[in-house]
């Protein structure tokens, strides 16, 4: 799963209930017109736009709520609207919204898309609800659907895979700590598929799962190979004063391999890249 985490290095959250068909947004009850112009606004601000609803049976009750998490934000900006058109208006920034710094959940349910979201999605935003009462949403397609569940963490902005009902305790609490469940990483937010990889695979060697213990300083692409160089923050290391400036690079190598399985709309093989860290070792000099 290493690598296969969306690159934006935000997302644009839109309520929408009611049925959502393959394009999301699109083929909703929200305006075509409006939703093609919204999407193509949210990535030139470099922000994913996921559609979102309440787990379960909902209730439409006018406003709806729309949030952004911006690149690199501790918080989500949440605010509402009740016709459409507002939101090809409103700031994709900070600056307007309540904050909230609370732990989000977003849990792939976008059945058109896919039917494991169906099937297993659905299951999994209803149980981790029960777990975090009003902190999970059913989103739309985050890719990587053979992974599925597909969970979203905000504002932390980690994707995860194969995140089945006997890890959902797990996952809570590691949330709830600031850390990452670093077995079912898929990647974090902002980062092109071989970083992701790096850092996921540094985490897990390292015994650095906190969401901000590793920075990324350096990357150096050479064909398939990639070079990542991380380093310890203060966060890593907490009440430890100075910091460690310890470093570490990450070789990550693009391979095309023949997936047996791609997802349950689309079970044949095919051919595509995966991210595999080869080696992380400390950097010369490092403490």
């Amino acid at each position: 799963m290493l690598g296969t985490g969306f690159a934006d290095s935000g997302v644009l959250l839109v309520e929408q209930p009611g049925p959502w068909g393959h394009a999301g947004l699109r083929e909703s009850q929200f305006a075509r017109e409006v939703a093609v112009a919204l999407e193509a606004r949210a990535a030139a601000a470099g922000l994913k736009l996921l559609v979102i609803r309440r787990p379960g049976r909902e209730v439409w009750e006018g406003r709806r709520r729309w949030a952004v998490r911006p690149a690199g934000s501790s918080e989500v900006y949440w605010s509402t609207y009740l016709a459409d058109a507002e939101l090809l208006t409103v700031p994709l920034d900070s600056s307007v919204g309540a904050p909230e710094a609370e732990p989000l959940y977003l849990v792939c349910t976008h059945a058109k898309r896919d039917q494991c979201c169906a099937v297993f999605g659905r299951a999994v935003a209803l149980a981790l609800n029960e777990r975090r009462p009003g902190r999970v949403w059913g989103c739309s397609h985050t890719g990587g659907h053979r992974f599925a569940p597909v969970v979203l963490t905000l504002p932390n902005g980690a994707l995860y895979g194969r995140v089945t009902d006997d890890v959902l305790d797990e996952l809570v609490a590691a949330t709830d700590r600031g850390d990452l469940l670093v077995d079912h990483l898929r990647g974090e937010l902002g980062f092109a598929p071989p970083v992701q990889a790096a850092l996921a695979r540094a985490r897990q060697e390292l015994g650095l799962p906190r969401s901000d213990a590793l920075s990324v300083t350096e990357v150096l692409a050479d064909g398939p190979t990639t070079r990542v160089t991380l380093i310890k923050t203060a966060a890593a290391s907490p009440g430890r004063q100075p910091p460690v400036d310890q470093r570490w690079e990450v070789i990550v190598e693009a391979r095309r391999e023949e997936l047996t399985y791609v997802s349950c709309g689309k079970p044949d093989s095919k051919p595509e890249t995966q991210y595999v860290p080869v080696s992380v070792r400390s950097v010369p000099g490092s403490p």
